[in-house]
């Protein structure tokens, strides 16, 4: 095996796919990457038996092949090396890397060891924006729960359903929904629940451009985009019912700049107590104070002017958590329906995302 590329270019694809690299594999081999030359590309795989991620890079091929190389050390090669066409020259299962003046041998495992890709049969199959996609992680990702007992809470609950795409995030503490119109028949409905790290990695790999084709098994997803295929495992179990912790009503509503709120928040809490991080909400007539405080350390506190002409109301929450959406959303306007100091909280931007957040008593 043999081949040549340029030394971005190869790095592009081995930062692409050393995602799905166990750091404690069960197997050797799942250290690696498989790297098989033919037909001017060279195509890179990996996984850890839970998620997969294989793309493929263009390449002059003089000597068709496959070997797998520990990834990450083959990363950090590739990422050294001064700007130039590398060569790669595999005898037996020892890869010569060259590269100007460096010289590299790198000792693999044979590529007949390698796990080979899932199969997929019984099918559902939608064309999903790659902009859209990426946009509803950004908006739900924050509130994956990390829970060792209610494990379906550790990722997204993806829905295709009603043409609509919705994604929902809970930890139990907050709630995050992205919902999209979205065509497809009315037969292939179905809901799956995607793992926090494919998540991750889909975010990462996803651009706003073009569309990924998602096709869904009973226990498994495929995200296919460009020149690269993700597959994942997904997470078994029932679901919470959402809906039912979504209020249904308001008593006012406040409609604010994202940044401009986010900003404030960032301030006061400062100096919020580093256990409870709880930033304080008053809202009376044209005005929203926000204050913290922390025990022999201070307080802070700060106006921001508003059209509200409501009743006063007070209500605490949990900085970090208030941050998380605003951060998401960028420059938008969110609106906060309120019903009490007690009652969650719920922020809205336009008709496509809605985050619930329960209050904290002071």
């Amino acid at each position: 095996m043999k081949f040549s590329l340029a030394k971005q270019v190869l790095l592009d694809g081995l930062n692409k796919v050393t995602g799905a690299v166990s750091t404690r594999p069960s197997m050797p081999i799942l250290s690696n990457v498989l790297l098989s030359a033919a037909d001017g590309e060279l195509q890179l795989m990996t996984t850890n038996m839970e998620l997969t991620i294989m793309t493929k890079v263009p390449c002059m091929v003089e000597k068709e092949g496959a070997v797998t190389l520990p990834a990450k050390k083959l990363q950090s090669i590739i990422r050294e090396l001064r700007d130039g066409e590398v060569e790669v020259d595999v005898k037996d299962t020892v890869a010569t890397i060259c590269c100007n003046r460096a010289k590299f041998k790198l000792n693999g495992l044979s590529a007949d060891e390698f796990p080979g890709l899932p199969s997929f049969r019984e099918v559902r199959e939608f064309k999903v924006p790659q902009a859209m996609l990426n946009k509803g992680f950004r908006y739900t990702e924050f509130a994956i729960a990390n829970d060792g007992m209610r494990y379906v809470l550790n990722g997204i609950y993806t829905c295709f359903q009603d043409g609509k795409l919705t994604l929902v995030a809970t930890d139990g503490r907050r709630l995050a929904l992205f919902e999209n119109e979205l065509e497809f028949p009315e037969s292939q409905n179905v809901c799956i629940d995607i793992p926090s790290r494919a998540v991750a990695e889909l975010h990462r790999l996803l651009g706003d451009a073009g569309d990924v084709m998602v096709r869904v098994t009973t226990n498994q997803a495929a995200f296919d985009f460009g020149d690269t295929l993700l597959i994942t495992k997904l997470i078994d179990g029932n679901y919470p019912n959402y809906r039912q912790v979504i209020p249904s009503r308001y008593n006012e509503r406040i409609v604010l700049p994202a940044p401009e709120l986010n900003e404030t928040v960032r301030r006061v809490s400062l100096l919020s107590s580093e256990k409870s991080n709880i930033v304080s909400f008053r809202f009376v007539l044209g005005v929203m104070q926000v204050q913290s405080s922390a025990k022999n350390m201070g307080e802070a506190s700060e106006e921001m002017p508003i059209d509200y002409n409501g009743r006063e109301l007070s209500i605490a929450f949990n900085a970090d958590f208030v941050q998380a959406p605003l951060k998401a959303v960028g420059d938008s306007e969110v609106a906060i329906d309120l019903i009490d100091a007690s009652s969650p909280g719920v922020m809205r931007v336009a008709d496509e995302f809605l985050y619930v957040l329960m209050p904290i008593h002071v």
